[in-house]
């Protein structure tokens, strides 16, 4: 690729006056890959700052169509392309905010079958998704490729950021994301932000921190977090470091599982307790009046409001408080937005009354047919 020219000259001039940057760093930039794994909360803005500071190619996997509730935190998107794919969508807005630039969309969610293929070509990997498959599949392609990549999440007002896979001055790999965390997190530990919200600038300050770990790293500059996670609470704004070390038995991964096994990665985070009811069970009950029920609703008085199957209301942060209004003497279903909520809820009751018969609406609410919608229970 060729030197920058008088137009990129003047227009990262204040970049390339900075001693860490230089004209040589900016040629760099120019030279360099970023892939951005799903361009949403996380990926629009890591986006937008690595096409702006001057990423001379970026690549964007993601299979989604952009919703209506994106908007408020992915900011590439407008209201008029609701329902565009996500990738081509993003990289037409890219090419606007710097035509200098390649973008590569991959129109396509990243699988066993074409991680490594995709990630090959790029020297730097960000991670903007949000389950823990993907981000043991990334983890495991950038290991067999010998990729650097950076990851965030986000839970509520908080997130963490690291680097993984980092080379180091003397030939070997920083930790990877299996030194941190060798097994998915169990089912309670993980809700997602369409079960607790977020606030649209979280995961905005979130993907611009991973942009800047990745300027970091392509221009060899500052210390990176590799080893590290930083922990930032946007609320209090108090931040702390989590330390630690790559394992060795990290190094033989050799080829990717498959995609099954990624899948079942997620499936774990969001397990439910085995005694579940069907929304068509529930159903079924409702129609047959034989069967005793109460339904416990564990979500926030918001969600009730746009949609409810009736029932007793407790949202779950204050169900340990409540538990004395549940009935005892029939069956309780739990329900919530997904059913993973009311999956807690449930283990919550029975270790409390270890007798009581409580089930957990599988799919919570979103699974459920507009029959069950319309009876208030």
């Amino acid at each position: 690729m060729r030197g920058l020219t008088p137009q990129e000259l003047n227009r990262y001039a204040r970049q390339i006056s900075l001693d860490e940057v230089g004209r040589a760093g900016q040629e760099r930039l120019k030279r360099s890959k970023v892939l951005v794994i799903g361009a949403g909360g996380l990926g629009c803005p890591a986006l937008t700052y690595l096409a702006s500071c001057g990423v001379g190619t970026l690549g964007i996997v993601d299979g989604d169509r952009v919703e209506e509730s994106n908007l408020h935190r992915q900011i590439l998107f407008r209201h008029d392309e609701i329902g565009k794919p996500k990738a081509e969508t993003a990289a037409a807005r890219i090419i606007e905010i710097n035509p200098n630039i390649r973008v590569q969309p991959y129109n396509e969610r990243l699988t066993a079958a074409n991680a490594v293929n995709i990630i090959g070509d790029f020297d730097l990997i960000l991670d903007g998704s949000d389950n823990f498959g993907t981000r043991y599949l990334v983890n495991d392609a950038c290991v067999i490729s010998g990729k650097p990549w950076v990851s965030a999440s986000l839970f509520r007002f908080s997130g963490q950021i690291s680097v993984f896979n980092l080379p180091d001055a003397d030939g070997g790999r920083g930790p990877t994301y299996r030194c941190l965390y060798p097994e998915p997190p169990a089912a309670e530990s993980v809700p997602n932000c369409s079960e607790l919200g977020v606030l649209g600038i979280v995961p905005g300050i979130l993907g611009a921190l991973q942009a800047n770990e990745a300027l970091k790293v392509l221009l060899g500059m500052g210390t990176s977090l590799s080893g590290r996670v930083l922990i930032i609470n946007l609320l209090t704004m108090q931040s702390k470091f989590l330390n630690f070390e790559r394992l060795c038995d990290t190094d033989g991964i050799g080829a990717l599982l498959p995609n099954r096994i990624y899948d079942e990665m997620n499936s774990k985070t969001c397990s439910v307790p085995s005694e579940v009811v069907t929304p068509q069970e529930l159903l079924a009950l409702s129609n047959d009046g034989e069967i005793l029920f109460e339904l416990l609703d564990v979500r926030e008085s918001f969600e009730r409001e746009a949609a409810s199957l009736g029932g007793i209301h407790i949202p779950l942060a204050q169900l340990d408080q409540h538990l004395e209004k549940l009935p005892r003497d029939r069956l309780l279903i739990v329900y919530c937005h997904s059913g993973i909520r009311s999956a807690k809820a449930c283990r919550q009751i029975k270790a409390v009354f270890q007798g009581l018969d409580v089930r957990n609406l599988q799919g919570g609410i979103i699974a459920c047919p507009p029959e069950l919608l319309s009876q208030d229970k």
